[in-house]
């Protein structure tokens, strides 16, 4: 027992053997799952009722709908489900709704251009190429193509025709330029207004650290993203999503018709625990807080520009009430970040072990919520925080004891 914990603190049983057969395991893991439930499926409809893709419907209906010209129809739950069922041959699915700003039809006019499947195996192809790219940029070392592939939020995200692939690499991407390309940093976070509750602490990084360029661009970006929405599809598109996010709030997120197992956030926990809507709304406020309070220390401190970056990605998906597993895959930026700055300076004891742990989460946090109430996808998001902080400190403390024993001699 000794030696297990032993290894724990160290990290020295995750060698660079074991994580690249954990890896593959997964992967081939993953292509088997796949591979199985696209040959058991009927005319792209799986044995649960649900179209492979499951999410990826909302957009492809939402792109049909513009295509016909009705695009703001995306914004009436009636209206999409009947345009989804449509795809298959008016049989009965789910629903799956369409949330997005109107800049995002964008997305959606482009993969309803070519039939479902090619339109499916073209975004998630795309968006998951991106993800690489960004991931590879962080960590410009030989393992990264195949720990990043078998992330395993990737098959979370494949299996749902989700965004998460986009959104890491968006999140990624503006970090990564945020020195060196002000500017273009600053496109990509006004890109990611697409997905807002992502970017609700990002502003406050900025302003503390005076990155006032990334901030003018941000805000150009989404002002010419509203802009163009407008000109393409008039007024009355913002006015059915200003309508519709009652529906999202009340529905999807306040009763849990998406499942609260699957949402990995404080509300969705304490609502999973049979708390008041007014009581997890208290819980992810105080959250919020506390968040925006230690990221506008950290921002401001001169800590590790990485670890600022790992602490802002965490950070970002506890802030908001709606985070789904699938959007974990912006976990993988803080890992990354993370990785980066231990193997450059050192990992300070437990931190390879959390990381291994973060990097596993999304494949166990749906089904151990699901199964015990245990919300594992917060519970490893508050403790990774909770370690990119205490390191920031702990380099901070070495540094203040270097140079005064310096002064000292």
């Amino acid at each position: 027992m000794t030696h297990i914990w032993q290894g724990l603190r160290s990290g020295e049983w995750l060698t660079a053997a074991r994580m690249r057969g954990y890896s593959l395991i997964l992967l081939a893991l993953f292509t088997l799952v796949f591979a199985g439930w696209i040959a058991a499926s009927d005319r792209l409809i799986d044995r649960n009722g649900r179209p492979i893709g499951t999410d990826f419907v909302n957009v492809y209906a939402a792109g049909a709908l513009t295509w016909q010209g009705r695009a703001a129809d995306a914004y009436s739950p009636k209206l999409q489900r009947a345009a989804e069922e449509a795809l298959f041959e008016g049989r009965r699915l789910p629903f799956y709704g369409w949330h997005y700003p109107p800049f995002f039809f964008a997305v959606a006019v482009l993969v309803a251009a070519l039939p479902y499947i090619w339109g499916l195996a073209a975004w998630l192809i795309a968006s998951l190429a991106a993800y690489l790219a960004v991931m590879r940029a962080i960590l410009p070392r030989p393992e990264t193509w195949l720990v990043a592939a078998a992330f395993p939020a990737v098959l979370v995200n494949i299996g749902h025709g989700q965004n998460g692939f986009l959104t890491a690499a968006l999140f990624g991407g503006a970090m990564l330029w945020l020195d060196r390309r002000p500017w273009l940093a600053g496109v990509l976070i006004g890109l990611l207004a697409y997905k807002p509750q992502f970017g609700v602490l990002i502003p406050i990084a900025l302003v503390v650290s005076g990155r006032w360029r990334t901030i003018g661009a941000a805000t150009a970006t989404v002002a010419v993203l509203v802009a163009v929405s407008f000109a393409a599809m008039g007024s009355g598109i913002w006015q059915a999503f200003f309508d519709s996010m009652n529906f999202t709030q009340t529905i999807i997120l306040e009763q849990g018709a998406t499942g609260w197992h699957k949402i990995q956030s404080v509300f969705a926990a304490a609502r999973m625990w049979d708390a008041s809507i007014q009581t997890a709304y208290a819980a992810q406020a105080a959250l919020f807080a506390v968040l925006a309070a230690t990221l506008a220390w950290l921002w401001h401190s001169d800590a590790a520009f990485d670890l600022k970056i790992a602490a802002l990605a965490v950070a970002s998906l506890l802030a908001t009430p709606y985070v789904m597993d699938y959007d974990l895959m912006v976990l993988a930026v803080a890992i990354g970040f993370f990785a980066r700055h231990g193997l450059r300076q050192g990992f300070r004891d437990f931190e390879i072990s959390l990381l291994a742990a973060a990097w596993i989460a999304p494949l166990l946090s749906r089904i151990i919520a699901d199964a015990t109430g245990a919300p594992l996808g917060l519970m490893v998001l508050l403790a990774l925080y909770g370690a990119v902080l205490r390191r920031a400190a702990q380099d901070r403390a070495d540094i203040t004891i270097a140079a005064r024993g310096v002064a000292q001699a």
